[in-house]
């Protein structure tokens, strides 16, 4: 795919009153945390032997991707504006000195490339340690990470630095069954600027309506 940035014409733009005030004026930033079920998910990934991560990394991309609202950022001249896609910024876990280093993948729709993808990426960057274990991040991404090692009943953060990122942190943890369903925390960390609650309750619903029905994207080659 070939990444497209628009600019936005902010004369015109309907949300240019609520990306000022919540940028500009009252600075917010929100958090929403949701318990994702995904028994009918993981009973297929498990059918067919593949891998959690980027099996979650492709649905929560391509919810992510429907949006609008969860692809505006600034370029690097400072211009607000739209992509036509967003890439996943992931972390990787290193067992042998418990550190984590971020890589990106490029996105793709069809699950068959997006999961080699992942799989090729997170294979040639596994040793490489540091912050920023790939270099070149381009401008349109998406951070997303896991907490294997706790099912969360909520999750927060802040910063104490000014940023201009626009696009949503996605986050999950470690997913658990009750009474015959399996459910996985998610957060969602949202600048207010672009997105209000009825966006992202948007997007936290495809992610669902995505975990409900593998068969629709789960390409049977993809094993």
């Amino acid at each position: 795919m070939t990444p497209v940035f628009s600019p936005i014409d902010t004369n015109t733009w309907p949300r240019k009153p609520y990306f000022d005030y919540f940028y500009y004026g009252v600075k917010t930033k929100y958090n929403i945390n949701y318990n994702l079920d995904i028994t009918t998910l993981i009973k297929k990934i498990k059918e067919r032997e593949l891998k959690f991560y980027p099996v979650m990394l492709y649905v929560i991309m391509k919810a992510v991707n429907r949006h609008e609202a969860f692809r505006y950022s600034f370029d690097a001249n400072g211009i607000l504006g739209n992509w036509n896609y967003v890439n996943p910024s992931y972390t990787i876990f290193h067992e042998d000195d418990k550190t984590f280093s971020d890589i990106w993948s490029e996105y793709d729709e069809d699950f068959t490339i997006f999961y080699a993808t992942i799989i090729r990426d997170m294979t040639l960057y596994k040793d490489v340690k540091g912050l920023k274990a790939r270099a070149d991040r381009p401008q349109n991404f998406c951070p997303v990470s896991a907490l294997p090692w706790l099912s969360f009943a909520g999750f927060s953060q802040d910063t104490y630095t000014e940023s201009s990122l626009l696009f949503p942190i996605i986050r999950f943890g470690k997913y658990y069954t009750e009474n015959e369903k399996t459910s996985l925390p998610l957060t969602v960390f949202v600048h207010h600027a672009v997105a209000d609650g009825y966006h992202t309750c948007e997007l936290i619903n495809d992610i669902q309506a995505l975990a409900n029905e593998p068969a629709a994207w789960l390409n049977e080659s993809a094993s």
